[in-house]
């Protein structure tokens, strides 16, 4: 049972399963159907919402819309659990956007938390700290964490700490690349991993230590975890969440390559601003969690 209209309810099941037949599964009506409520919702605003592709994306309509009906859900699911007993329940997926290195290091113990406590579901999407917030202002998710502190229009902002980033490398690639120190010819010839292209932490340290235009030879590495292991390999240096690299420290398959130089970066829990329990809940929960592995 849905207290949404059922045109809002499939034009949101379809940006959220991707295509116009999930939508169709999930809401146990035809293809057809959700094609039909899309589109006289479409027809009602005069404006189209959905781009159809695979997989479907809103359009900047469609991305207002949805910013809008993110919270209408998660309110509605609240109405539904004081009136339905807890077996009746549907539990929905709260869609959250994390930043790679927080999922790794303390999210999932505030996830945990929340789920055995009140059963909650997560639908979680991950990218830059500096992007996360783009999938809240584009309506994807109903809260990020984020590098960002300024809120986008409608919501609200928590600080939760800062992480802290030091440059590692093998000893032996600190040895060979960085014997005279973080010096701007050995940065601009060492090798350096990169998250993706979206990441520029490393950028930002260059930076920090050399005003010079460097442009090194550079490897992509989307994983978290893999940033320690290819450092210890001796693939490159990093920068890397201190509660990620102790265990490599103590066994010296890396050092710091300057203990007195780290990179802190300050990260936010911004959400949609309704009165809702659940994203109450959610936001103490990553509060708690973030209190033993940020620096306040």
């Amino acid at each position: 049972m849905d207290l949404l209209h059922p045109q809002l309810a499939a034009f949101a099941a379809v940006l959220e399963e991707g295509s116009f037949e999930g939508a169709a599964q999930r809401l146990s009506v035809t293809s057809s159907a959700i094609s039909q409520r899309v589109k006289a919702l479409e027809d009602r605003l005069g404006q189209a919402l959905v781009v159809r592709q695979l997989p479907c994306r809103p359009t900047p309509a469609g991305e207002r819309l949805l910013r809008r009906v993110r919270p209408m859900q998660v309110l509605e699911d609240e109405a539904m659990a004081d009136f339905l007993p807890a077996s009746d329940a549907a539990v929905r997926a709260i869609p959250i956007a994390i930043n790679a290195d927080s999922l790794q290091t303390w999210v999932l113990e505030g996830l945990a938390r929340l789920h055995h406590a009140h059963g909650y579901l997560f639908d979680v999407r991950v990218g830059d700290q500096d992007h996360t917030q783009e999938m809240l202002r584009d309506g994807t998710v109903l809260g990020a964490v984020t590098g960002q502190s300024k809120p986008i229009q409608g919501c609200n902002v928590d600080s939760l700490g800062s992480m802290r980033y030091h440059a590692i490398a093998s000893p032996a690639f600190a040895k060979r690349h960085f014997s005279d120190g973080l010096t701007a010819q050995a940065l601009a010839a060492a090798p350096l991993i990169v998250f993706d292209r979206k990441d520029d932490l490393q950028w930002r340290f260059i930076r920090r230590i050399s005003k010079a235009r460097i442009a090194p030879p550079v490897h992509h590495l989307p994983t978290s975890t893999g940033f320690v292991e290819a450092a210890a390999l001796g693939l490159g240096w990093c920068l890397a969440p201190e509660t990620l690299i102790s265990s490599a420290l103590s066994s010296k398959r890396v050092v710091m390559l300057e203990a007195g130089r780290w990179l802190d970066v300050p990260l936010y829990w911004q959400y949609a601003a309704v009165r809702s329990e659940t994203l109450e809940h959610v936001g103490r929960a990553l509060y708690q969690a973030a209190t033993g592995a940020l620096r306040r």
